[in-house]
């Protein structure tokens, strides 16, 4: 038989429920730590930058961010990275003259 009187097909996924609503994601906070290279960074970042992900990434160094960006969706949705204390992560920049060390945190509010 044909439901082509029945008002056709229906959307995919028109009947699933919306599931639970978001919450909201933690502000995390990115910090030059150190820096192991000899060479200057080409961004001209340095130990003492200060970073909110959310509002400063376009600040940061492309290279940087995306290396960070897995170790800090891991803080953000409730995970840890091995080897590092609750609520952080530390990572390094690819740029392996320069070696920036960077970490992401948890910040309260």
């Amino acid at each position: 038989m044909s439901n082509a009187g029945e008002g056709g097909a229906k959307p995919v996924g028109e009947n699933k429920p919306l599931g639970a609503p978001r919450g909201k994601r933690p502000r995390i906070r990115v910090s030059c730590v150190d820096q192991l290279g000899a060479c200057r960074c080409h961004h001209g970042h340095k130990p003492g930058d200060v970073f909110d992900f959310d509002r400063d990434r376009g600040k940061m160094c492309a290279m940087a961010c995306h290396v960070g960006f897995p170790y800090i969706d891991i803080l953000r949705y409730g995970g840890t990275v091995p080897g590092n204390e609750p609520g952080t992560a530390k990572f390094c920049c690819p740029e392996v003259d320069t070696l920036n060390v960077w970490l992401a945190e948890i910040v309260d509010e």
